[in-house]
């Protein structure tokens, strides 16, 4: 009896700490559409900021934004999914150069979005900016030693990287061992095992790790205040040397240094509903194409 209630009061605590979750995340989504959607408009989504950022529209910022999780994903996805190709088919587990690798994955998971953004500053815009500038001009003129799209995707895309590195890296483990065996053994050689067997079995993680990151990069705001994100722009960014305006930044701004935060509370919700929605569709399109590449290799 006293077995049976201890297993009572654990299904009810985890249904309740689920139930708890999902009507958080409800009660916000639905405060956000409630507060945001009279004000999407066409002229909101394809407009620039006006008036001091109290009227016009954010399209600047969901361009920045788009660019900004494309070129982060093109950076981090490769080289995570490469890391994790090592350190799960080449790399000895009990070797001190491995453990030194899963160290630093680990730190960097836990490390805080500012101080990427401090070593983004440092590292990218001082370090190899500058000294791409010094290199091409010799002299002060700054093109690539200032805050950009390109710096402040990277920077993205180190914080990013454990993410995708973790993720990919379980789902090659999850590769039954079996079929490495029988490629092998059938003369292929490790990397060809890998190329034609190993990788197309774990795509579905792979794209696991890109919607991760995905959803990651596009809400952080931190990494990218010293590396490119600007408060306002009248252009779109042209180059990857251009600063740009993105949606989570814009949000903040609005909510804390507008002139007049009160006759911005509907651009903030419309923001944030949009955000969110890019989020998704962002994520949407890799879920589809995981389901088409799933699809067609039954």
């Amino acid at each position: 009896m006293k077995k049976k209630i201890i297993g009572w009061m654990f299904v009810f605590s985890t249904a309740a700490a689920t139930l708890l979750i999902v009507s958080v995340i409800g009660f916000m989504l639905f405060e956000i559409i409630r507060g945001g959607w009279g004000k999407i408009s066409w002229e909101f989504l394809t407009g620039a900021p006006a008036e001091g950022m109290t009227a016009g529209g954010i399209f600047p910022a969901i361009i920045g934004t788009v660019l900004l999780v494309l070129i982060m994903s093109v950076a981090a996805v490769p080289i995570g999914t490469i890391t994790a190709i090592y350190l799960s088919e080449y790399a000895n587990r009990n070797s001190i150069f491995t453990k030194l690798i899963r160290f630093a994955v680990n730190t960097l998971a836990g490390v805080p979005a500012i101080v990427f953004g401090l070593f983004g500053l440092g590292f990218f815009v001082q370090f190899v900016g500058g000294g791409i500038d010094k290199f091409i001009s010799g002299d002060a003129q700054l093109h690539w030693g200032q805050p950009n799209i390109l710096w402040a995707s990277l920077t993205m895309a180190l914080l990013t990287l454990p993410v995708v590195i973790v993720s990919v890296e379980e789902s090659l483990r999850a590769v039954p061992r079996d079929l490495r065996e029988g490629s092998l053994a059938l003369g292929a050689t490790k990397f060809q095992t890998i190329i034609k067997v190993v990788l197309p079995n774990a795509y579905t993680g792979i794209l696991t790790g890109a919607i991760l990151a995905v959803g990651r990069g596009a809400g952080e705001v931190a990494p990218i205040l010293f590396t490119g994100v600007a408060y306002f722009l009248p252009h779109l960014p042209s180059s990857l040397s251009d600063q740009f305006m993105q949606l989570g930044y814009h949000l903040y701004v609005m909510s804390t240094q507008s002139t007049d935060v009160e006759a911005t509370i509907g651009i903030q919700y419309a923001t944030a509903l949009v955000l969110l929605a890019l989020t998704f569709l962002l994520n949407f399109s890799t879920v589809f194409l995981r389901y088409r590449l799933r699809a067609k290799a039954i």
